[in-house]
């Protein structure tokens, strides 16, 4: 049967239209610059967690928008130009990996947050945030899990912060090539594992991930008598 394309389009607009609930709600209690928040990179290896905020106009049409671990790159893309272009504002925030290892990787991801938050011009008067409270911001806040399917302006920050961060890391590609970074982004996959194994961790690792820094090989039976009685003697 030949799909029919009024109904699809039809059907997209429902969808978006349900995607965007949580801001009209906001909406009809008062609140105008709703921020929707999400972050990037939490899982990797390597580089940066990078954080968006983005408040959305009222009745913004983004087609295709939605999670952005749903969509492939290209689509990503395309969204990301489209969001900078109709939003209101846009805040982007990054915390590097010797931060991540410092702090840990959730209380950097907040900070990321929040620093993205506090970049937004005009400021937000209330937040939608991807499963957390940002720490450090005075507005009202709602946690949604799974936000980044359920919100439209959550859809839009993990589109602008993954984009972000996958342009981050084909920088490091170029400075590290090695690594792949440019194909994996930093995550566990089996060529980056092998990577790590040929050539030790590199200034942009985060030491603290369990494998990144190799355990050191266990000693021999019988090697720690052996040693004190060679420096006994």
């Amino acid at each position: 049967m030949t799909p029919d394309p009024l109904a699809a389009l039809f059907a997209e607009l429902g969808r978006l239209r349900e995607l965007s609930r949580l801001e009209a709600e906001f909406t009809r209690r008062g609140f105008v610059l709703v921020a929707g928040v999400d972050e990037a990179g939490r899982g990797s290896l390597a580089g940066p967690v990078v954080a968006a905020a983005v408040i959305l106009p009222p009745r913004a049409v983004l087609p295709a928008l939605d999670d952005s671990k749903k969509l492939d790159a290209g689509t990503r893309s395309r969204l990301d130009a489209e969001i900078r272009r109709c939003a209101v504002a846009v805040g982007v925030g990054c915390v590097e990996a010797r931060q991540i290892d410092a702090d840990d990787i959730l209380r950097a991801s907040l900070e990321a947050m929040r620093r993205a938050v506090c970049l937004l011009e005009p400021a937000p008067e209330a937040l939608l945030v991807d499963a957390v409270r940002v720490p450090g911001v005075s507005v009202p806040q709602v946690p949604v899990v799974h936000g980044d399917a359920l919100s439209v302006s959550i859809a839009a920050a993990s589109v602008v912060a993954k984009v972000h961060r996958d342009r981050l890391l084909d920088e490091l590609g170029r400075r590290y090539p090695v690594y792949g970074f440019e194909a994996h982004k930093g995550y566990g996959t089996p060529e980056h594992w092998d990577a790590l194994n040929r050539y030790g961790p590199c200034p942009e690792h985060r030491l603290t991930y369990r494998g990144v820094v190799p355990a050191p090989d266990p000693e021999p039976s019988g090697a720690p008598a052996r040693r004190r009685r060679a420096q006994s003697g």
